[in-house]
Parts: C-alpha cells; sequence; structure tokens
C-alpha cells in the first residue's frame, strides 16, 4: 500500500506571499500596524482596506501612497451590509476579521447597535467568504469574550462561536475559519495608556484609577500582528488561538507612566472585571498548550480534524484539567520598570 503523503509545511511567508488579502476595520489601530507589516515583510497581491470613515482611508492613503504601494485598495462598508461585503472580497483569498464596536460603556448604553455589528456584522463575513470561495479567514476576539459579564465580551463570544461552526457549513467550499484572542493592545486607541499620558501631560495632580489590584493581559501591537500572521500559517479550522503575554497591575502602570503621582479610585465601571481570563477552565479538556500559544479546539470536532499538530509541524499537549489562564495567575507579570520602557517606546 502506497504510504500516504503529508501536505508541506507553511510558513507565513509561504501563506501571505501573492495573496489578496481583506481587512475589516482595517483603518483601527490593529488594521493600519497590520498593513505596515505585512508591506515590510511579505509580497502580496493586494492588500484591501474595508472600513465606514472615508476620512481614515484618506489619511491612510496619504501614509501608503498607491503610487509607491500599488497593492493597496480602499473600500468604504460595513460589516452590516452583507452585500458590500460580497462585493468587497471578490478574488480574495485571506480575511482579517477587525471591524467591531469595543467601548465596554458605549455597548451597555447601546446594546442593538453592539450586536448589529459584533454579531450579524461577524455572520455576513463568514457568509460573503463563504460564496467568494476565500481561503482562509482569522477573526479577531478579546479577553472579554471569556465568560463575559458585558453586552461587548457577550457579543464577541457569540461571534466566537459562529466562526468556530461556520467550518460545519462551508459543504464543497474551500473557506476555513478559525479565532484569534488576546488581551488589551497597549498604545490601541482607547487603551489606557494614551488616556493616561493625555491626562499626565494636561498635569492633573491625581490620576483616576478603578482598582489598583486589577490585572490585564498585555500585548503590543507588534505581538498582534505577528501573531495573526503565524496563525494564518498555523490554522486547519475552528481553533481559537491564544498567545502566552505577560500581565500587568494597573497601579504598577500608573507608577511606570508618572512616578509618586496620587491616584483617585474610581471604582470599577459597568461590566468591568478585576481580572480576565482567555482559556476558561470549562475549556480544558479541549484545550492544547504549545511553546508560545493555547488553542481551544471545537468541542464538537465534526470533520475528526488533529488539533495536536497544527499545520506548522508544531506539536501541543493537553493542559491539566481545570487549567484556566487568567491575567491573576499567569506566571509573567510586568514589573514597573519594564512598562516604564514599554509605554516610552
Amino acid at each position: 500500500m502506497e504510504t500516504p503523503r503529508r501536505k508541506p509545511k507553511q510558513t507565513a511567508k509561504q501563506v501571505l506571499d501573492g495573496k489578496s488579502i481583506l481587512i475589516t476595520g482595517g483603518t483601527g489601530s490593529f488594521g493600519r500596524h497590520f498593513v505596515r507589516v505585512v508591506l515590510e515583510k511579505y509580497d502580496v497581491r493586494r492588500l484591501v482596506i474595508l472600513s465606514r470613515d472615508e476620512l481614515k482611508q484618506f489619511e491612510m492613503a496619504q501614509e501608503f501612497p498607491h503610487a509607491r504601494y500599488s497593492c493597496m485598495r480602499y473600500f468604504i462598508g460595513d460589516v452590516r451590509d452583507r452585500q458590500r461585503l460580497e462585493t468587497a472580497m471578490r478574488g480574495i483569498d485571506l480575511v482579517i476579521h477587525a471591524a467591531a464596536l469595543k467601548q465596554v460603556p458605549a455597548a451597555e448604553s447601546n446594546p442593538i447597535e453592539c450586536i448589529k455589528t459584533n454579531v450579524h456584522g461577524a455572520e455576513n463575513v463568514l457568509q460573503a467568504a463563504i460564496s467568494n470561495e476565500v481561503e482562509k479567514v482569522i477573526a479577531l476576539s478579546t479577553d472579554k469574550a471569556t465568560n463575559p459579564i458585558n453586552l461587548y465580551g457577550a457579543t464577541k463570544l457569540a461571534s466566537d462561536k459562529l466562526f468556530v461552526a461556520a467550518n460545519n457549513i462551508t459543504g464543497g467550499h474551500r473557506t476555513r475559519f478559525s479565532v484569534v484572542r488576546y488581551g488589551n493592545v497597549s498604545g490601541s486607541r482607547g487603551s489606557v495608556v494614551p488616556f493616561f499620558k493625555k491626562l499626565i501631560a494636561n498635569g492633573v495632580e491625581r490620576l483616576p484609577v478603578t482598582d489598583p489590584r486589577m490585572t490585564r493581559f498585555w500585548i503590543s501591537l507588534d505581538q498582534g500582528v505577528e501573531f495573526v500572521c503565524s496563525c494564518l500559517a498555523r490554522m486547519k479550522e475552528g481553533e481559537i488561538f491564544v498567545p502566552k503575554i505577560p500581565s500587568m497591575r494597573i497601579g504598577d502602570l500608573v507608577e511606570a507612566l508618572a512616578p509618586g503621582i496620587e491616584t483617585e479610585i474610581v471604582g470599577k465601571r459597568p461590566g468591568e472585571k478585576l481580572h480576565e481570563v482567555m482559556c476558561p477552565s470549562d475549556d480544558s479538556d479541549h484545550t492544547l498548550q504549545f511553546k508560545d500559544h493555547f488553542v481551544i479546539t471545537p468541542e464538537a470536532n465534526e470533520n475528526e480534524v488533529d488539533y495536536q499538530t497544527n499545520a506548522l509541524g508544531e506539536t501541543g499537549t493537553l493542559v491539566a484539567p481545570g487549567f484556566e489562564y487568567s491575567s491573576e495567575n499567569n506566571d509573567h507579570f510586568l514589573t514597573v520598570e519594564e512598562l516604564r520602557t514599554l509605554t516610552n517606546s
């Protein structure tokens, strides 16, 4: 009997080079940085930005002029509009779904709008991808999707479930879906670092702090983009990829940004947790640990995928029963000195 051939392992460069890529929400912090990295490291055929904001697209086009970056394309559109997504995805090989309403207080006050974008928009993305025979789709998620207590987290959990389950409805289509979940992105729009820096620059005498014990996962834009690119190469279908990243305490962040400054404890906002979780204990029976990341595999592995060895040939092992990966029990916390270096870079 002839031995079946193994598929050759692919690197991120082999997966991205020569491909047409679309990024929903592409004018956001992640999208702009993703574009910068991809243009520097890869030789893509087309890089399509889909977003609602014409001003941000204009500004992005000045940063990445067509005369120099002929692969760049811009689509005004909303993930709520399936027909526009169908048009934007024509000829697209890879999709990064980064569009979302992300502000916790705004979602609590405008729940229907959050659901329309984060849940209905996710469904539109996956249906448009299947219709256009897109090869791979990675949806960006958040630690707030784990055991959610706010509407934003609940909508992202629903979105995660949609993208994982979408692999069961592709039929004969080639499209495959996975999810990347990570924590707070340092320096991104709406994050606490630029907020604190602005207050300090304006000469405030006290910084408002929810709770100095509060912990959060910490990832830079560089790390986030690199992880997404590597997961495009690693993915088979239905994985939720979680990077191993450090945690930080809010009190330490304040000390790093403004040593000795007084703080005003304002308490948690509605829907806010003291600590965040990325791999819940309830999923420990189907969570694999790799060298630099975890993979939460689908509970219903209907296509009998071997998740223990990924498409890069990396091998993972099942975590211990009851294992939980939280910002509170993380074995790597950033020191005040490390935070000071990172926030000044």
